[in-house]
């Protein structure tokens, strides 16, 4: 396990970044991408949503996951998996309009549907156990009776997943509803999802992966497009940031050539909209996180280049992940609210639970409280309707930060090291990463359905080395 302690001895460095969520790692020693691509000189690709098939009581999607080859980097070609053959696909729900999709597996893997973030029955949720074969098929519903928010659909198969995500599985699940839409945020074609991941390739464009080495990817990917640039008009837009990587977080900032950068107002975290918007220089995005941000280009003059950095770019590699060009004017009838969306009551606490997260250098593993996954193996078993508290502990000696993201329910943040959460984390969340040393308590209570549901750290690698329980919800 030289190669992961090689990887995470530059975390200590994470605590210069403390303004982030649980601190970012910084340091370790990439390599060149072969194939690196000049940054701006692709445009952005803005996804447009899938088209269903509308029926009587739910649309229906048919997906298919399959290899194709697309070009990323100009003047190649690299074979990816994705949802059709394609790279970030788009779906658009409403709530209470369920959403049917019927995936059949055109893989030579494999393949289990997990909607992250999703409160959908246990048939539905990707478990492990219900991966479909190559060649097989499967429905999955999707009733989408949770509040409006920006979701994802990727891979959760035993041993597959994180390969399959890196290799291109993975889209954006955006749910609406009408209190969301009543508020006078930006709409239409001013409302952009951006996916975000790092990937490595080789001379030829394909991609090279080795789980042991998340640093050593040094090819930043906006919608599946190397260092993009998007043209905007001089007015808000909404930004849906979504981190698709395997284990790369972000510590974002655009420059405007000012000292302390374009404002970011933050309005909505990984369960949607926050309480009130949150403003700020930079925000962390770790992987499977999802922050929404409103930013104003109105207060640049057409011609005005925005650079959006990543100031947690590892040694050797440069900040950019994209750029903005004000290339016109527009007429611009959104605001920011002052408030955005109250929080749910979650009720009293009746159960307290602790998770300590480790590395085990003997064993070559990540734990969860002493144990690697079992597949046939049931840790806890939370009461439908109970509300608990739940106590995440780093204890990592390494420097490693971790994460949990359990499935079915989205969790208050109450607490960082005994602090209130900053207004940031104000919101519904359903994935915390927390640094070495450190620890986060989140309230849920899981609701609706019974049955086994995964919890895990979301730094894919992690999760691949054992960092992964499972729960049975009872009655």
């Amino acid at each position: 396990m030289l190669n992961r302690r090689q990887l995470l001895r530059g975390g200590a460095a994470a605590g210069l970044l403390v303004a982030a969520p649980a601190g970012l790692i910084v340091g370790g020693r990439p390599g060149r991408a072969v194939a690196a691509t000049a940054p701006f000189t692709v445009p952005l690709a803005v996804p447009k949503p899938l088209r269903p098939t509308r029926l009587a009581g739910h649309d229906l999607y048919r997906l298919a996951t399959r290899e194709a080859d697309v070009t990323i980097l100009p003047g190649t070609r690299t074979r990816i998996r994705g949802f059709g053959g394609a790279l970030a696909p788009l779906i658009v729900a409403r709530r209470d309009r369920p959403v049917v999709v019927e995936l059949s597996n055109e893989l030579a893997d494999p393949f289990a549907l997990h909607l992250h973030g999703g409160h959908v029955p246990v048939r539905s949720d990707g478990h492990p156990k219900d991966q479909i074969g190559p060649g097989g098929r499967r429905s999955y519903y999707y009733p989408n009776t949770q509040r409006a928010s920006t979701l994802w659909l990727h891979d959760h198969t035993h041993h597959a997943h994180a390969e399959n995500i890196y290799r291109g599985l993975a889209a954006t699940y955006l749910l609406t509803d009408t209190f969301e839409e009543r508020l006078p945020l930006p709409k239409g074609q001013y409302d952009v999802v951006l996916q975000l991941r790092d990937a490595k390739f080789d001379d030829n464009g394909a991609f090279v992966y080795d789980m042991h080495k998340p640093e050593d990817r040094p090819t930043i990917l906006v919608n599946g497009r190397p260092k993009p640039y998007f043209e905007v008009a001089a007015r808000k837009y909404r930004l849906r940031l979504v981190n698709t990587a395997n284990e790369r977080g972000f510590f974002l900032r655009l420059n405007d050539g000012t000292q302390a950068g374009a404002e970011l107002v933050q309005i909505a975290t990984d369960g949607g909209l926050l309480p009130a918007p949150a403003p700020a220089g930079a925000l962390g995005l770790w992987p499977g996180e999802r922050n929404e941000i409103v930013v104003d280009f109105s207060r640049y003059p057409v011609g005005t280049k925005l650079v959006l950095e990543n100031l947690a770019a590892f040694e050797g590699e440069t900040p950019e992940v994209m750029r903005f060009d004000v290339v016109r004017t527009a007429s611009d009838p959104s605001s920011v609210p002052a408030a955005l969306r109250p929080i749910p009551d979650l009720g009293t606490a009746k159960v307290r639970r602790e998770f300590h997260l480790a590395f085990d250098p003997a064993s070559g593993e990540h734990l969860i409280n002493g144990k690697p996954f079992d597949i046939n193996r049931i840790d806890i078993r939370p009461r439908l309707d109970v509300t608990e508290v739940w106590t995440i502990r780093n204890s990592d000696t390494l420097g490693i930060p971790h994460s949990i993201h359990p499935h079915l329910e989205q969790f208050r943040v109450l607490s960082r090291d005994g602090h209130a959460p900053g207004p940031e984390e104000a919101g519904l969340k359903d994935t915390i990463t927390v640094m070495a040393g450190q620890s986060a308590e989140i309230m849920l209570r899981f609701t609706d359905y019974t049955g086994p549901y995964m919890y895990h750290c979301h730094m894919l690698g992690h999760q691949m080395m054992g960092m992964m329980g499972q729960m049975e919800i009872v009655k």
